[in-house]
């Protein structure tokens, strides 16, 4: 890494220096990526270390969470932070977003306040906050994060909005690590919808097909019919990748022939865009695609694929107890990958 680069990783203060944020894959090189799954490899073997001794790191969470809670908490006590984890709403003061809001509704604070005080109390402030399911159109302005992004003067981190990054992180390290090899070049991924009962978020498909891409693999993308396509910006994101890397990116609804001979099947529900806000409409299509669950009789037709979730996933739901438990079954592996690689990155941001 050049001087310049370690220069725009430190986190700039009242300094007036640009912090470098993480809020999409997109925004880092993909030799930045790869050298921060290294690095995690590396604090895998030897977690404890000082690496921000002395720092201190804010959790903002707006939804709930599991894993995303305790692999950041434990992660920056295991690199020598403090971190301080708050639920706006709930522990602290509702928050406001908007330009220009007049807020007179139940939010006392602004981010615009919230980012700043944070900024001179910490070093790294993360943000989780799913969309609103309301409206697509405003939901895809991750407005959220791009509040936080644009006020803080320390690093922001995306722990999940609208995409996942440190989950595309953790997917793609445990990728390596079953492959045994950082060249992921020429396998066939099959990202496939499954069957929720409720629709999700699309944040997980955003960034599989994003990371998948980059890595130079060729990935399908299983899904009941064109309503279940991703958003413009992710479908061009992942064409793109393709392109200027050497995969490929296609768009399947045929089950079978998706899961010929593939060598990754990573599991996710989503809702489809077509019906964002009106997910009763959506019902009855979701309900006549329960068949898209990943069983045994879809694993044996790829080439003794590995199978993964970004968790939670409802079993025998999404996919079978047999698929879930397989020796070939990395969501424990990927869950796990998430403390390191988050580790890795928070050291990154605030010059660690």
């Amino acid at each position: 890494m050049t001087e310049t680069q370690t220069a725009e990783m430190k986190p700039s203060g009242t300094t007036g220096v640009a912090p470098r944020h993480f809020l999409s894959t997109q925004d880092w090189s993909f030799d930045d990526l790869s050298g921060l799954i290294d690095h995690a490899g590396e604090l895998k073997q030897n977690p404890i270390q000082p690496l921000l001794a002395g720092k201190s790191v804010a959790l903002v969470f707006f939804n709930p969470s599991l894993r995303t809670r305790a692999s950041f908490d434990i992660g920056a006590n295991q690199l020598g932070a403090h971190a301080v984890v708050l639920e706006p709403g709930g522990g602290s003061w509702e928050m406001a977003f908007g330009e220009g809001e007049v807020m007179d509704g139940s939010a006392e604070e602004h981010a615009k306040e919230a980012a700043r005080v944070l900024s001179r109390y910490c070093d790294i402030i993360a943000v989780r906050a799913f969309p609103k399911f309301k409206d697509w159109s405003v939901d895809r302005q991750d407005l959220v994060l791009t509040a936080f992004a644009t006020h803080a003067t320390v690093p922001v981190i995306n722990m999940e909005t609208i995409t996942h990054p440190c989950q595309e992180l953790a997917h793609l390290m445990a990728l390596r690590e079953h492959f045994g090899t950082s060249d992921l070049s020429g396998k066939k991924y099959v990202l496939t919808w499954t069957y929720h009962p409720k629709p999700l978020n699309t944040a997980v498909a955003n960034s599989a097909v994003q990371i998948a891409t980059r890595a130079r693999m060729d990935v399908t993308m299983l899904c009941p019919d064109e309503r279940y396509l991703l958003d413009e910006r992710y479908m061009n994101f992942a064409k793109s990748n393709a392109a200027e890397a050497g995969g490929s990116f296609g768009v399947s609804h045929d089950i079978d022939s998706a899961y010929s001979g593939a060598d990754v099947v990573y599991a996710k529900s989503w809702g489809a865009l077509p019906f964002f806000g009106n997910w009763e409409a959506e019902k009855p299509i979701r309900d006549a695609n329960t068949h898209f669950i990943v069983d045994e009789a879809k694993m044996a037709k790829t080439n003794n694929a590995c199978f993964s979730h970004c968790l939670p996933a409802r079993r025998n739901i999404k996919a079978t107890d047999a698929v879930m438990d397989a020796p070939n079954s990395l969501i424990i592996e990927e869950a796990e990958n998430r403390l390191h690689v988050q580790k890795a990155l928070m050291a990154a941001v605030a010059g660690g």
